[in-house]
């Protein structure tokens, strides 16, 4: 029993630590990112300025865009996870919740958006929202008109700087077909 104990208590000290090296990579790279390119950024310079060992980087990622990548997909799948508590069900509360999603962690997107690696939410809004194998045609194509036309209004909109509420993003996109100027 003991045994058991103290296994489980290293186990957790490990995940502490790790936890806690994955947030100062990817904290770091993120203030890096404000002031460079991504592809400018060195492992070297990036765990130089975590404090933490290039070991430690290489346990954890095989390149700088899976930091980007999975700080992503935890932002989305945390939104994701509320609005499907909410027990809100129409696409147009679906893109009020998104829309609101991105004007509260405005800052990372136009982050993204300023450095090139919006490509990075593509493939996130393909996964959530795209077509899936098991898709008749039709349903499939249908998926990826949204996911794509989906990513085109958000990537403009980042573009123009995010001067419209998501209030007001959700209503033109909703309206997209009666007026378009």
């Amino acid at each position: 029993m003991e045994n058991d104990t103290e296994r489980i208590k290293c186990n957790v000290d490990k995940n502490v630590k790790n936890t806690y090296v994955k947030n100062q990579i990817t904290n770091t790279l993120l203030d890096l990112l404000k002031t460079k390119e991504l592809k400018s950024i060195t492992i070297s310079d990036l765990t130089s300025a975590a404090q933490v060992s290039r070991v430690s980087f290489y346990r954890n990622y095989d390149e700088k865009e899976t930091v980007l990548k999975e700080y992503l997909f935890k932002l989305i799948e945390k939104w994701y996870k509320e609005f499907q508590e909410s027990g809100s069900t129409s696409e147009d509360e679906l893109l009020g919740s998104l829309f609101g999603h991105f004007s509260k962690n405005k800052d990372f997107y136009l982050l993204l958006s300023q450095r090139k690696l919006l490509y990075l939410l593509k493939e996130i809004l393909k996964e959530l929202f795209g077509p899936k194998p098991e898709y008749p045609n039709f349903g499939a194509y249908v998926a990826a008109y949204f996911s794509y036309g989906l990513f085109g209004w958000i990537e403009e909109w980042f573009a123009r700087g995010m001067q419209e509420t998501s209030e007001e993003m959700t209503i033109l996109l909703k309206n997209r077909d009666l007026d378009q100027k």
